[in-house]
């Protein structure tokens, strides 16, 4: 799936703050919280997009998932 510009460049700045918010379980400043309601909004409608384009694989991702949680 293809991103234009703009969006690709909109997700490097933000992939930091996710990195942190993921392995810290927090936000540690301020700044970085700024855009994560644009940024989740982004994920989903890139998620569903990649969903709609490519159902097998997401069904295979949810049940590998699935079976390296048991």
């Amino acid at each position: 799936m293809e991103i234009d510009a703009e969006t690709f460049r909109r997700l490097r700045r933000l992939a930091p703050v996710v990195d942190d918010i993921l392995n810290a379980g927090e936000v540690e400043h301020a700044s970085q919280a700024v855009n994560l309601a644009a940024l989740a909004q982004l994920c989903s409608t890139l998620f569903d997009a990649y969903c709609s384009m490519h159902p097998e694989e997401t069904a295979q991702a949810n049940l590998d998932m699935l079976e390296s949680q048991k």
